[in-house]
């Protein structure tokens, strides 16, 4: 009887070490090029006239203003990314030339730079395309062979 109760707590004790033991997410390494301002939609800001809103008329006055976000190009070994934040209010300045850490978590990019914070802030990719060279080098090394 003890002895199966004992099995039980090493069974229990066992099982939540193993959950604990996660192995941290892998990064891949890059280094961001640079930061653009690119139109990404326009703000817009309305109010109704009080005659508009008697009558039924359309007398809204409207003001439109195109919305700048930040884009940064981040170069890994083969691959260029183009990327935006995913918070659109609040973006944090990333700074230029540094090397970030990045993984891919579904549709979006988590990214942190360590020399900065080494909080993890989530970036969708806009576009993908591959390093030029890397693809020259490839090519260099089949015509070798």
């Amino acid at each position: 009887m003890k002895a199966k109760a004992l099995l039980v707590m090493v069974a229990c004790c066992g099982a939540a070490l193993s959950s604990q033991a996660k192995d941290p997410p892998a990064y891949m390494k890059g280094v961001l090029l640079e930061m653009e301002s690119t139109p990404c939609g326009m703000a817009e800001k309305g109010s109704k006239t009080i005659a508009g809103e008697i009558l039924g008329t359309d007398g809204e006055h409207k003001m439109t203003q195109q919305v700048l976000c930040q884009e940064y190009v981040l170069q890994t070994e083969r691959t260029i990314y183009r990327i935006r934040p995913k918070d659109d209010k609040h973006p944090t300045l990333l700074p230029i030339g540094e090397t970030a850490e990045f993984r891919i978590v579904k549709d979006k990019m988590v990214l942190r730079v360590p020399e900065a914070s080494d909080k993890e802030r989530d970036y969708v990719v806009v576009s993908m395309t591959q390093r030029a060279d890397s693809t020259q080098a490839k090519a260099e090394r089949k015509a070798g062979n």
